[in-house]
């Protein structure tokens, strides 16, 4: 099989992270922390569009703080993840990833909602607000802001620790199956986000880079999104 860019297998991408599990513990804490202030200045009773603003938000600050607090620590923009490099090339890279995972991963989901069907806050959000401005809205969160945090935590902090202790295979599986996990209660949806986290660590294990999993993971999110509103478009008036 041909991938768009010559060579995925670059050793010197590869040199350990600088940082270790307490480092990893506090980025965790400082997830939480900004998860739990973003909660509580929310007005009250907070409703779905709060809840998804106020993630969107915590999702953010956690990873500016995150970012920062890992400059200061002394990593480079390589070891995170974030290195120029080739943008175009990992973006290709990327969006073949994509093409080649989105059927199998939603075919898989689409079979367990069967079995337990899927509930999810945008969901219900969308079904309430069909305005241009809360679909905008939506977006940012699940196609920008969610990847970027994501992949950036998952990947290649949690991952590029686990790492340094692990073989890679282990260290991918389990960043991937914590990548699930935090995503239980909405049916189970979790189980092809496990899948998905294999790919998106797979990508990042091979290129040194968290760009081409940034790129899948908004692919792959902004394709779901755009099923779900397709999906939950009011039926024409007779």
């Amino acid at each position: 099989m041909m991938w768009p860019i010559g060579a995925l297998d670059v050793e010197e991408q590869r040199e350990p992270v600088p940082w270790g599990g307490i480092d990893v513990a506090i980025l965790v804490y400082l997830w939480l922390c900004c998860q739990m202030l973003s909660a509580a200045v929310a007005a009250k009773p907070m409703t779905i569009g709060d809840q998804l603003v106020g993630g969107a938000v915590a999702m953010a600050s956690a990873t500016s703080l995150g970012l920062a607090y890992l400059l200061r620590r002394g990593a480079s923009w390589r070891a995170l993840g974030l290195s120029c490099g080739d943008l175009l090339a990992h973006a290709r890279l990327g969006a073949f990833a994509c093409t080649l995972a989105i059927v199998p991963l939603l075919g898989l989901a689409g079979l367990l909602d069967r079995l337990v069907p899927y509930r999810h806050p945008i969901i219900d959000f969308l079904l309430e607000h069909r305005s241009p401005l809360a679909i905008l809205a939506v977006a940012l969160a699940a196609v920008v802001v969610a990847p970027v945090a994501e992949e950036f935590f998952f990947r290649r902090v949690l991952q590029g620790w686990l790492e340094k202790v692990w073989a890679p295979w282990p260290a991918i599986l389990t960043s991937a199956l914590l990548f699930g996990l935090a995503h239980l209660g909405h049916g189970l949806g979790w189980i092809p986000l496990v899948g998905f986290g294999v790919v998106a660590g797979w990508l990042t294990r091979q290129t040194g880079s968290i760009l081409p999993a940034i790129v899948l993971h908004a692919l792959f999110n902004a394709t779901s999104l755009f099923l779900v509103i397709w999906q939950t478009a009011p039926a024409p008036a007779p």
